[in-house]
């Protein structure tokens, strides 16, 4: 009986130890980098933003480039980002 009551108490320490440790977080952001600041307006063919979420914790903008030159990630803080992103949003909601 005692062994049991030791095993059973092992046991929930042994819980509350695992369920108290910090995950181990690991980051999957599309982004990998530096990201560019200023893209040419004629080169964008289509922009993607991705809020932080529980898989990567920052604000990611993605701009497909025209003609197949690839995808680039831009800055979030940089203002060409953001005036880029307001005339756009404004542009969306006239139409």
């Amino acid at each position: 009986m005692k062994s049991a009551a030791v095993f059973l108490v092992f046991a929930c320490l042994l819980i509350v130890h695992v369920q108290g440790q910090a995950k181990i977080s690991v980051s999957r952001c599309l982004c990998q980098g530096p990201a560019a600041n200023a893209v040419r307006l004629q080169r964008i063919a289509k922009i993607e933003v991705y809020p932080a979420s529980a898989s990567c914790e920052n604000v990611e903008i993605i701009v497909t480039l025209k003609n197949g030159a690839g995808k680039k990630c831009l800055n979030p803080k940089s203002k060409f980002t953001e005036k880029y992103i307001k005339t756009a949003l404004e542009k969306r909601s006239a139409e």
